[in-house]
């Protein structure tokens, strides 16, 4: 914490609860106002006035967080555009961030889609516009050599938790260059906001090696570095270096990676995954909470993991990630390897992937048909296999979009799978909105209300039987920050997939659905950090049980946990300049 003697002891004892001895503080005045860690607006007392100078900075009322709560909210809501909502919330996290998250966390609902998904997008896409206070750090390929001094600052001692990322592939709107570092400042948002990770443990960061947005190089207000991509083994050395000058930094660092692009996502988490603590939600988050909300809705139904039929629509690295967690959870309940995987149909903007298609990925390959499973296939277009003919032909009982492509659960794909199976489980996950595969209306109106249904986005509400029911948002925030919660709590080492289906699971075993078959799929957005909870104590023994982490009984890893998350809330200061 800056301006906070000993700041990286303060900021675990801020995760404590409350205490009645004063923090030490060694700024004031003007400095203390202008430290969002620190900051607490009109709510400072009387005798914190006079100990940091503040009379005459401040009016002379003395307010309470509660009464500071009321007048944010009711400027939030007197904003009419998303965007400005957007930019309005991350001044206040850049003046006050206790009372950031305190509004944050107590209107989780009605905020979630601003400060995240879709409104994120937005903000990325318009980032050098509203850009006005620094946050994080922007490490630039001109200053490649310059990572270890720009880590190097003593305001970064409590870092844990960094996110990353280059800006490449910003949801399902592509480039965004240095803009997308309002994805790191999200993500981050939400592990507080849902898992109590304290801010001042938290540091976004944008690798800036440039972009290939000719909107953005051409606009004169960008403020990344203002040249094409470097790509190649530049670019590996480049991230090479940042990986080796964080680790030698926070040896213990949780570094979570971010929309980066498909050709480097996979295989990037692949090289690091053994060296550091280290996940890529994009791959793996994304996996555990489809995973999580599909083994829901087989509860639902009645049916098993045996029985499912899964096309996934978009063969990228999300895609395949999804795939992956899902044979695994098939091969825990006893299906042989081979036959999961001839479960698995996944179709990209080429059409279904067979093992003779051409410039297969690597990651793609195990996924891949063989001819011989589509002999026989009635096809619109011989040679040609598409999205409508796999629903014809293999007749699946789950759809799940991650491809980025506005409209492509069309009435005639939907219709056709609805024709094949009793309840179609279809989850168009892209975002933001404005690229998701269907709508939920849509989706029901094309199936007869017999659809299950989750969004990668927030929806409205639908009607089904005549009765509002609300879209289950199959979104990542189910699951990452409780990863990162019980990755911290006990001091994980690795990140694994065993700690990922753990995830998949406990998201499960917290749905409505289980006491209530016509219930939603997942918890409602209000109870995220009660869900945060729950999966950050089922990664936790995950770790426990592959030595991951030291040897605690269930008791210690609750404990744990419990003091990991800060509540937002003021403490008394003394000044010790």
């Amino acid at each position: 914490m800056r301006g906070v003697t000993h700041h990286s002891e303060v900021a675990i004892t801020m995760n404590m609860p409350a205490r009645t001895m004063p923090y030490e503080v060694s700024v004031k005045g003007p400095d203390l106002l202008r430290d969002p860690l620190l900051n607490k607006g009109t709510a400072f007392s009387e005798s914190e006035r006079d100990a940091f100078d503040l009379h005459g900075l401040l009016p002379p009322h003395v307010g309470t967080l509660e009464g500071q709560i009321d007048r944010r909210l009711k400027a939030f809501r007197a904003i009419q555009t998303p965007f400005d909502k957007y930019v309005f919330l991350r001044d206040l996290q850049d003046t006050n961030e206790t009372l950031f998250y305190a509004l944050l966390g107590g209107h989780l609902e009605e905020m979630l889609p601003i400060v995240y998904t879709p409104t994120v997008g937005e903000a990325c896409e318009r980032f050098s516009d509203h850009y006005a206070k620094p946050r994080g750090l922007f490490i630039s390929w001109p200053k490649r050599d310059c990572i270890e001094q720009i880590l190097s600052s003593p305001r970064l001692d409590p870092t844990q938790v960094i996110v990353v990322s280059d800006g490449e592939r910003i949801l399902g709107l592509g480039d965004q260059g240095a803009g997308g570092m309002g994805i790191p400042i999200g993500k981050l948002s939400l592990y507080t906001a849902c898992a109590g990770i304290h801010p001042a443990r938290t540091l976004p960061i944008l690798l800036d090696v440039g972009t290939d947005n000719e909107e953005r190089l051409g606009d004169p207000l960008y403020v990344g570095w203002r040249q094409r991509r470097v790509r190649g083994q530049e670019y590996d050395d480049f991230v090479e270096a940042f990986v080796s000058a964080v680790t030698r930094r926070w040896p213990n660092v949780l570094l979570q990676w971010e929309d980066f692009a498909r050709q480097n996502a996979g295989r990037l988490i692949e090289r690091y995954r053994d060296r550091l603590c280290t996940f890529n939600d994009d791959i793996q988050g994304t996996a555990a909470v489809a995973a999580g909300t599909l083994l829901a809705a087989i509860h639902a139904t009645g049916g098993s993991m045996r029985d499912q039929r899964i096309v996934i629509f978009g063969a990228g690295t999300a895609g395949m990630g999804i795939a992956t967690l899902l044979i695994r959870l098939m091969m825990s309940e006893g299906i042989p390897e081979a036959e999961a995987r001839r479960a698995f149909y996944a179709v990209d903007r080429t059409g279904l992937l067979l093992a003779d298609t051409p410039d297969l990925l690597d990651f793609q390959r195990p996924f891949a048909q063989s001819r011989d499973a589509i002999a026989g296939w009635s096809l619109q277009q011989p040679g040609q296999v598409g999205l409508l003919d796999v629903m014809n032909n293999a007749r699946p009982t789950t759809l799940i979009g991650v491809s980025g492509q506005p409209g492509a659960f069309s009435e005639p794909v939907v219709r056709a799978m609805a024709r094949g199976v009793k309840r179609p489980v279809i989850f168009p996950l892209s975002n933001p909105t404005s690229r998701s595969e269907a709508s939920p209306h849509d989706l029901l109106a094309w199936t007869e209300e017999r659809a299950i249904v989750g969004t990668g986005s927030p929806f409205p509400p639908v009607t089904r039987r005549g009765q509002p029911f609300r879209t289950d948002q199959t979104n990542n925030s189910y699951v990452f920050p409780g990863i990162g919660l019980g990755v911290l709590a006990v001091g994980a080492r690795r990140v694994s997939d065993a700690m990922f289906e753990a995830a998949a699971r406990a998201l499960a075993a917290a749905s409505p659905a289980r006491l209530d078959p016509d219930g939603p799929l997942l918890p409602p957005v209000t109870a995220l950090r009660s869900v945060a909870r729950i999966v950050a104590g089922a990664v936790a023994r995950a770790a426990r049980a592959e030595g991951h982490c030291p040897p605690l009984d269930d008791v210690e890893i609750d404990a744990r946990i419990d003091l990991t998350m800060w509540r937002p809330r003021y403490q008394p200061y003394r000044y010790t300049g």
